[in-house]
C-alpha cells in the first residue's frame, strides 16, 4: 500500500470536512472574479428585497445618545443606484481601508527586505530561538500587535510565513499562526489597545440607558484580555502544529530562506540597523512620551483620535526603512539612493495581483454598505436573540454566537456594537450583569469570526500573501486553513467565559460578572 494512500486513510472526519470546503472553495473562480459575482449578487438582491419591502427599526448610539432609526433595504438597481456604481467606484478603490496602510507600509518593508536586513534577521532569529517555541513566539506577537491596530495584518503576517519557512516547517502555516493572532486573538492581550477605549465608550452609553452615570473604564475587560492571551496562545500552538500543519504536509514550493551563518559584513549590518532603530524609536518617544508631546492631540491622549495613532503605519514604514537603509550601508548590499528606490519599487510592483483583487472588493463592501443588507442582518439576528427568551448563561452563550454570525457580514466591531449595545446591555443589566461583562461576550463573538469572512477588510491582504508561496491559493484554501483555528477559539474562550462566570472573578480592575 503507498504511503498515499496510507496517509489518507489516516485522515479524520474534522480533516475530511476541511477538504470539503478547501475543494469546493477553491473550485470557485478566481478572486477577483467572485467579487464580481458576489457585487452582482448584491446587486441583484438588494433590489428584490428593496422591491419587498423589507424593513428594520431599530436604536442606534449616536454620540453617546440613543436615536431611533428605520432601515430599509435600497435597490442599486435604480437610476440613482447606477449613477452611483459608476461614479463612485474611484471613491470606493482609493477610500478601501487596507490599501493605504498595505502599500505605505510595504515600502519600508520592500526596503528592509531587499536589502537584506529582514533575511538576517530571521536567520539570526533561528539560530537563537528553540525551534519548539517558534509557534508560539509567532502567535503571541500576533496577539501583541493589536496594540497597534491593524498594522499586524502587513507586517507580521507575512514575516510568520517567513519565519516557518527559515524553521523548514511549512510557511501557509506560519501565515495562518500569525493570521489567527493577529485577527483571531484580536479581544486577547496584555496592553489596552485602540478598540477598548472605543467599545467602552458605546457600552458607557447604552448603560447610561439603564443606569444614568454609569462609567465603563478602558480597562473594563483587561484582566479576562490577560488570561486569554496565554489561552489563544495555547489553543493556536495545538491547532497548528497539531492540525494545520500536518493538512498542509511537506513544503515543496521554490522559496526559500538561507540559514547559513550570519557573516561579518551581516553582523555589522545588523548592529548597525538595530542602532538606527534605537535612535529611531528615542526620537519617536520624544514626541509621544511628553505630556504635550507633539504627537498627542490636544488633550494630552496618546491613544484614540491622536496624530500618534493617525501616523501609525508611517510610523511602522519608517521603522523598517531606516533600519534596512542602516543595514544596507554596512552590509554594502546599497550603494546609493537609486538601490533604495528600486527596492521600493519592487515591492509596489509585488502588489499588482492584490491591487486588482482590492478594486473589486472595495466595490463589493460598498455596495453591501449601500443597500443596508448588513444592518438589517445585524437587526434581525439581534431580534432572533431577543426573541428566544433564553436568560442567563444560555443567553449570554447565544449571544457571544450570534455576535460571531454577524460578524461575518459587518467587519467593522465599533460599527455592530452600536447596533446590538442597546438592545443587549440593559436588557441584561435588568437581569444582574455588568454591561463590562456583556462588552466581553460581544468580543469574543466578534474576533473567533473575524479569521473566516471574507468581507474583513484585510481577507484579500491575507489571500495574496498566501499566493507568494503557492499561487494555487484560494478563498476555499485561506478559510479551510483558518477554520480549525475559529472553532477551537471560539470553544476555548467560551470555556473560558463559563468559568469565569461561575467562579464570579473580576474582569478588570474593579469590574465584575454581576452589578
Amino acid at each position: 500500500m503507498s504511503t498515499k494512500v496510507e496517509s489518507q486513510k489516516k485522515r479524520g472526519l474534522f480533516s475530511k470536512f476541511l477538504d470539503v470546503i478547501e475543494f469546493v472553495g477553491n473550485k470557485l473562480p478566481h478572486p477577483v472574479t467572485l467579487f464580481v459575482l458576489l457585487s452582482l449578487i448584491v446587486i441583484i438582491i438588494s433590489d428584490i428585497a428593496a422591491r419587498a419591502g423589507v424593513v428594520v427599526e431599530f436604536e442606534r448610539l449616536v454620540s453617546g445618545e440613543l436615536q431611533a432609526e428605520t432601515v430599509e433595504a435600497v435597490s442599486l438597481l435604480t437610476k440613482d443606484g447606477i449613477r452611483r456604481i459608476f461614479s463612485e467606484a474611484v471613491g470606493n478603490f482609493t477610500g478601501f481601508p487596507p490599501l493605504g496602510t498595505v502599500l505605505v507600509a510595504m515600502l519600508g518593508v520592500g526596503v528592509a527586505e531587499g536589502t537584506g536586513l529582514i533575511q538576517a534577521a530571521l536567520r539570526k532569529l533561528v539560530l537563537v530561538t528553540p525551534a519548539r517555541l517558534i509557534t508560539l513566539v509567532v502567535i503571541f506577537a500576533g496577539i501583541m500587535s493589536n496594540v497597534a491596530s491593524d498594522a499586524g495584518y502587513v507586517v507580521l503576517v507575512p514575516l510568520g510565513a517567513l519565519i516557518f519557512l527559515s524553521f523548514g516547517r511549512h510557511p501557509l502555516a506560519g501565515l495562518a499562526a500569525a493570521f489567527a493572532g493577529v485577527s483571531g486573538g484580536f479581544s486577547a492581550n496584555l496592553a489596552i489597545g485602540t478598540l477598548d477605549p472605543l467599545l467602552g465608550g458605546i457600552s458607557q452609553s447604552a448603560a447610561q440607558m439603564y443606569t444614568p452615570g454609569y462609567i465603563v473604564d478602558p480597562t473594563a475587560n483587561w484582566y479576562f484580555m490577560i488570561v486569554s492571551t496565554f489561552v489563544i496562545m495555547a489553543v493556536g500552538t495545538f491547532v497548528t502544529e497539531k492540525i494545520v500543519e500536518p493538512r498542509l504536509g511537506e513544503f515543496k514550493g521554490d522559496a526559500e530562506v538561507n540559514i547559513d551563518q550570519i557573516t561579518k559584513e551581516e553582523s555589522k549590518g545588523l548592529v548597525w540597523a538595530l542602532i538606527a532603530l534605537l535612535g529611531f524609536t528615542a526620537v519617536i518617544l520624544a514626541l509621544v512620551v511628553p505630556q504635550n508631546g507633539i504627537l498627542r492631540n490636544d488633550a494630552g491622549e496618546i491613544l484614540g483620535s491622536t496624530p500618534f495613532m493617525g501616523g501609525l503605519v508611517p510610523i511602522i514604514a519608517l521603522g523598517f526603512l531606516i533600519p534596512g537603509i542602516a543595514y544596507g550601508i554596512a552590509a554594502k548590499t546599497v550603494k546609493n539612493d537609486k538601490d533604495v528606490a528600486g527596492f521600493m519599487g519592487k515591492a509596489m510592483a509585488s502588489m499588482g495581483g492584490y491591487l486588482a483583487l482590492a478594486f473589486v472588493m472595495a466595490q463589493f463592501v460598498e455596495y453591501f454598505n449601500w443597500t443596508n443588507l448588513g444592518t438589517i442582518l445585524a437587526v434581525q439576528g439581534a431580534d432572533f436573540l431577543e426573541a428566544t427568551g433564553l436568560v442567563g448563561l444560555p443567553m449570554l452563550i447565544g449571544f457571544i454566537i450570534v455576535s460571531g454570525f454577524i460578524n461575518l457580514f459587518i467587519g467593522s466591531a465599533s460599527a455592530k456594537w452600536a447596533i446590538m449595545a442597546p438592545i443587549f446591555v440593559p436588557m441584561l443589566m435588568r437581569l444582574g450583569y455588568s454591561p463590562e461583562f456583556t462588552q466581553l461576550a460581544y468580543r469574543i463573538g466578534d474576533s473567533t469570526t473575524n479569521i473566516i469572512t471574507p468581507l474583513m477588510s484585510y481577507f484579500a491582504v491575507i489571500v495574496a500573501f498566501a499566493q507568494k508561496y503557492d499561487k494555487k491559493t484560494g478563498i476555499g484554501t485561506l478559510i479551510s486553513t483558518m477554520l480549525p483555528y475559529s472553532i477551537f477559539f471560539l470553544v476555548a474562550w467560551a470555556l473560558l467565559f463559563i468559568v469565569w462566570f461561575i467562579i464570579g472573578l473580576p474582569i478588570g480592575p474593579g469590574v465584575y460578572v454581576t452589578l
